[in-house]
């Protein structure tokens, strides 16, 4: 998909679909994720080698001013929103779907050992509240809600909110609420 549209759609998540500069300049999360995309298209184009050095150089210096740190290789699907900015750490080997929202304090992590050793799959429609920590080798299913400070370790199934540590269902409700304007 083009990177334009991408970004597109990453703003209608935001805002409708309007005010592309005012968003880019007053939303932190949006404009990181403007900028993750714009470093992973001019990395696939090798012609594009002076502007991806000054993207990468760029994500980097605001990786340090708003603590996200989400690798530019990372896989990420169309519509995604970062609630607020702060602590936010992806593995960048985790591969995450549509419509996904993450908020402050979030790990997506690797482990290293064990039956879940590797990282986290995460579905379309996904809410991750503040704090919640998702690692290892784990399956997140489609319009999931993971509360706030859980510990996700198991595999979680379509429509589950999990809360807790670790993280266990406590309804199946869905993210329905959590995640609006889906593209």
């Amino acid at each position: 998909m083009p990177v334009f549209t991408l970004i597109k759609q990453d703003l209608y998540r935001y805002t409708g679909g309007g005010g592309f500069l005012k968003t880019y300049f007053t939303v932190p999360g949006f404009k990181y994720t403007c900028v993750l995309r714009l470093t992973c298209c001019a990395k696939k184009n090798k012609w594009l080698f002076p502007i991806t050095c000054i993207l990468k150089a760029k994500l980097l210096l605001m990786q340090r001013h708003y603590g996200i740190q989400i690798p530019w290789g990372t896989r990420i699907g169309k519509g995604f929103y970062i609630g607020h900015f702060g602590t936010i750490v992806v593995n960048g080997g985790t591969v995450i779907g549509d419509n996904v929202n993450i908020s402050q304090g979030v790990t997506i992590g690797q482990t290293n050992r064990g039956k879940r050793k590797g990282v986290p799959v995460i579905g379309n429609g996904v809410y991750i509240g503040p704090g919640a920590k998702v690692i290892g080798k784990v399956t997140i299913g489609n319009n999931v809600a993971i509360g706030a400070n859980a510990v996700v370790t198991e595999d979680v199934p379509d429509n589950a909110c999990v809360a807790g540590v670790p993280a266990k269902i406590v309804s199946m409700n869905g993210a329905e609420g959590y995640v609006n304007r889906k593209v």
